[in-house]
């Protein structure tokens, strides 16, 4: 699926962590994202824990976006991480490797959106967690 990620983040550059948007359902998305050294996340040889944090908020941001840019024909909005809850780190991703991160919608209410997140490099899971993100109603700055 080839999708511009600058068009459905609200997020810019050095500020990106997604680099890829896989697939869209309106319950399910994936986005993949690779190690760089010159991530701003990036501290002795992996990406940090809050890159992944950003990188799962970065996912359901795309999920938004692209609901509001290529379904509604919208704006892309603004979101902010309500709430993580169980959430495990299992390792941190290094310089070069390419993970996926799905998110599952649990339950969406008005601008509020609960989803489960799993970020993985091929079948090990990096992460895991829920993930709660608020909706605002400002659109990103172009």
């Amino acid at each position: 699926m080839k999708v511009d990620i600058a068009a459905i983040l609200p997020q810019r550059p050095p500020f990106v962590m997604v680099d890829e948007f896989i697939s869209f359902s309106m319950e399910t998305v994936v986005t993949a994202l690779t190690v760089r050294a010159d991530n701003i996340f990036f501290e002795d040889g992996a990406l940090a824990a809050e890159g992944i944090l950003e990188n799962f908020a970065q996912t359901c941001a795309a999920r938004i976006g692209y609901i509001n840019k290529y379904i509604l024909h919208r704006e892309v909005n603004i979101g902010y991480i309500g709430a993580v809850k169980n959430w495990t780190l299992h390792r941190l991703p290094v310089e070069g490797e390419r993970f996926e991160t799905r998110i599952d919608v649990i339950q969406e209410i008005g601008p509020m959106v609960k989803v489960g997140v799993v970020a993985s490099s091929g079948t090990e899971v990096l992460a895991e967690g829920e993930m709660t993100i608020a909706l605002s109603d400002i659109a990103k700055a172009e």
